[in-house]
């Protein structure tokens, strides 16, 4: 197989990936509005309660660390 016929077939195996990614896309059901809002609000109360919880661990074990340092 020459060189040319292999970057052919290189670019029509990508032409095919791209033109099967697009049809599985339109089989998606994307949320709506009302869900996606739902779904970040929930993330993101996710993220800052994690964000204390780690926060208050990590003051407890400082505290901790200083209290047998000294």
């Amino acid at each position: 197989m020459s060189y040319l016929q292999r970057v052919k077939q290189g670019f029509g195996s990508m032409t095919g990936f791209f033109t099967d990614s697009w049809s599985e896309l339109k089989k998606v059901k994307w949320p709506t509005r009302k869900e996606l809002t739902s779904y970040t609000i929930v993330v993101l109360v996710t993220v800052v309660f994690a964000t204390i919880y780690f926060w208050v661990i990590d003051l407890g074990l400082t505290e901790l660390l200083r209290f047998f340092k000294v």
